[in-house]
């Protein structure tokens, strides 16, 4: 049976491992995405005014009567003294139903005048500073594969090695300790020696010293890239999770999903009152508009906290942009087993939900994610060329 489990590792390993190279080392950066970003784009994010600014409703609507074209999918409600106003934007249909073409999707506005300070394409193939952080970002989530056939053909690709991971894992774990008396070495790390045997223990022994994180890693990966294809389906199985707003209607192409019947304020309006009797003390913090799922959706937080970082993330509520129904609302530490596990993902995958030490944490083991991948090709390379070796001397004798 050994035997097997170590060919079946050694398929699965190299089937993952340029995946798990990239994912690993783009996700030690984007652990830091929003303060690298703003280091690099300053001009995007920082104003000289120490003016709190318009209400940002206000410049929102503003925005959307200078440009028709446009229509704002994502508005901070707030912003901290210095700082512009990061919309994120899409094109809206015409009245035959034909989107405009952009070149960009989020723009920073002077907080004073609304007037259009910078704008880019988030996750656009560029290495220029303006994107590289968007395009690091798309490329650990979906290797900037394009969309196809209705799907998000990147994000399935990287949910089916998610899953791979996850079993390969635990394979990994199971011939990493080959006999009792053995067990030791399984943890040991010849550095004295060096070379192969060191490259052999890093993989190896690093892999068994790291195996909670890198299982939590794979687990959350699937969880984050086929949430509702695989993970929700699967955890409703032992826990009964609370419906989704998202899952309720499959998802609309731009150009056929109707026209909201409420607009941000409304929206604005009944998830506020909705916060008050549910108890939510933070004050609403942003505001997007999901033209595919016909909804808006409010979160709750003050301007300094709109990441979420500490705990289980931000509470949102969400409204049926036709009807003004409320939907089910994610209010992290509530609702089921199986929701408050859901909840925990995407915090445990990037670190926030301990803050900065757990981002530090995630900043780490995605280096030594991918120094295991390294590793691993290498063991490979070396016993693919002493089999060959062999086999030319049982060819010559």
């Amino acid at each position: 049976m050994r035997a097997s489990l170590l060919v079946l590792h050694r398929w699965l390993g190299l089937f993952i491992a340029v995946f798990l190279l990239i994912s690993g080392s783009t996700g030690a950066l984007i652990a830091w995405d929003h303060e690298l970003d703003e280091w690099l784009n300053p001009e995007i994010f920082q104003t000289s005014s120490l003016s709190s600014g318009q209400d940002a409703l206000v410049l929102a609507d503003q925005l959307e009567a200078r440009d028709p074209r446009l229509q704002v999918t994502y508005l901070p409600l707030h912003t901290e003294p210095g700082r512009n106003l990061a919309v994120h934007v899409g094109p809206r249909p015409d009245a035959s139903g034909v989107l405009p073409v952009i070149d960009f999707d989020q723009l920073a506005l002077d907080p004073v005048s609304g007037a259009v300070l910078a704008q880019r394409l988030w996750g656009e193939v560029s290495l220029r500073r303006e994107n590289i952080m968007g395009f690091l970002y798309k490329l650990h989530y979906s290797l900037h594969i394009p969309d196809g056939f209705g799907l998000p053909l990147g994000m399935l690709v990287l949910g089916a090695v998610s899953m791979v991971w996850v079993i390969d894992s635990a394979i990994a774990l199971w011939i990493a300790f080959p006999a009792r008396r053995s067990w030791r070495k399984s943890f040991a790390f010849r550095w004295r020696q060096g070379g192969y045997k060191l490259n052999f223990d890093l993989h190896r022994s690093g892999g068994v010293w790291l195996w909670p994180l890198i299982l939590l890693m794979a687990v959350s990966s699937v969880a984050m890239n086929l949430q509702f294809e695989v993970m929700r389906p699967v955890v409703n199985w032992f826990s009964t999770l609370t419906p989704s707003p998202f899952e309720r209607q499959p998802a609309l192409a731009l150009e056929r999903a109707p026209a909201p019947q409420l607009d941000r304020n409304q929206a604005l309006g009944l998830a506020s009152r909705e916060a008050l009797r549910l108890g939510i003390s933070e004050p609403p913090g942003g505001i997007f508009y999901s033209a595919e799922f016909g909804l808006y959706g409010v979160g709750f937080f003050v301007a300094s906290a709109e990441h979420g970082d500490g705990g289980l993330g931000n509470p949102w509520l969400y409204v049926d942009a036709q009807s003004g129904a409320l939907l089910p609302a994610s209010l992290p530490g509530q609702g089921s087993a199986g929701d408050v596990f859901m909840q925990a993902q995407f915090p445990l995958h990037s670190g926030r939900i301990i803050g900065v030490p757990g981002r530090i944490l995630v900043s780490l083991l995605g280096g030594l994610i991918a120094m295991l991948s390294l590793t691993g090709i290498v063991i490979w390379l070396r016993k693919r060329a002493s089999r060959r070796v062999v086999r030319h001397r049982a060819a010559a004798q």
